[in-house]
């Protein structure tokens, strides 16, 4: 044998890799770091607010409840939404992963959720009655997804148009 040693591992050696926390360990992850920047965040704007972590299917969801926090949740939720784009980037520099979080303030989301619901559960059953495919008003991100989530589990079929920010969901009949 030489003098010098080669440190690598000799073939068939297996080397132990740390095993990669589960799927719900890492959005919980995520919530930890989201609350921390968010709890950062208020009191930064002297806020008071309480703040549930929570993972929902396959993202992480954090909800700030308080007095009064309609400021972070604006017109039409437009706060809101940048506060959660924000927030998906404090955890993105933290591990360095593209983040699906959802953030819900003073229960602004949940109420939205249960509009939309109503709203897709009237128009499918207009599109089922008409056979005429129906379009609906810009929706954010968010709003469409609750909308296209409906329809799918309603049987039937919907898809986007448009361009942001006057991006809209149709809802086709059954073919």
């Amino acid at each position: 044998m030489s003098e010098t040693q080669n440190d690598a591992p000799n073939e068939g050696t297996v080397v132990a890799e740390a095993p990669r926390p589960s799927k719900v360990e890492r959005l919980e992850a995520e919530g930890d770091i989201a609350a921390d920047y968010l709890e950062e965040l208020l009191d930064i704007a002297d806020l008071d607010g309480d703040l549930d972590m929570d993972v929902d299917g396959d993202r992480a969801s954090v909800s700030i409840v308080g007095a009064d926090l309609s400021m972070l949740v604006g017109s039409n939720g437009e706060v809101l939404d940048a506060l959660q784009e924000l927030t998906r980037l404090a955890v993105y520099r933290e591990t360095g992963e593209r983040s699906r979080l959802m953030l819900d303030i003073s229960g602004y989301r949940a109420k939205k959720r249960e509009e939309l619901v109503e709203l897709a559960a009237r128009l499918i059953a207009q599109v089922r009655e008409t056979g005429q495919k129906v379009s609906l008003d810009p929706m954010t991100s968010f709003e469409r997804k609750v909308v296209h989530d409906e329809v799918t589990a309603a049987g039937l079929v919907s898809e986007s148009e448009g361009v942001e920010p006057r991006r809209r969901v149709v809802i086709l009949p059954a073919s």
